[in-house]
């Protein structure tokens, strides 16, 4: 039961990676495309800083994806649960 407990956690701490990530991500793309790349204060980001964020979401989000696909493979092949 301990393993499961810890498993459990493991697998909400990485939904919560996911969320972030996911939510970085859509807000960098947004930032991207809008025309002026404004931010939430209201001042304009050079087009050099809005691609280093969408690229460093999409890393954030990709990483976090490998590890969603470890688990995953763990759970298949009986090594969790």
């Amino acid at each position: 039961m301990d393993k499961r407990r810890v498993w459990r956690e493991q697998e909400q701490q990485l939904v919560e990676r996911w969320n972030a990530a996911t939510e970085r991500f859509r807000v960098a793309h947004e930032a991207a495309a809008s025309p002026g790349g404004g931010s939430a204060d209201g001042t304009e980001t050079p087009a050099e800083e809005r691609a280093l964020k969408v690229a460093a979401a999409r890393a954030e989000l990709e990483a976090v994806r490998k590890q969603v696909a470890r688990l995953k493979a763990e759970f298949s092949n009986g090594k969790r649960y």
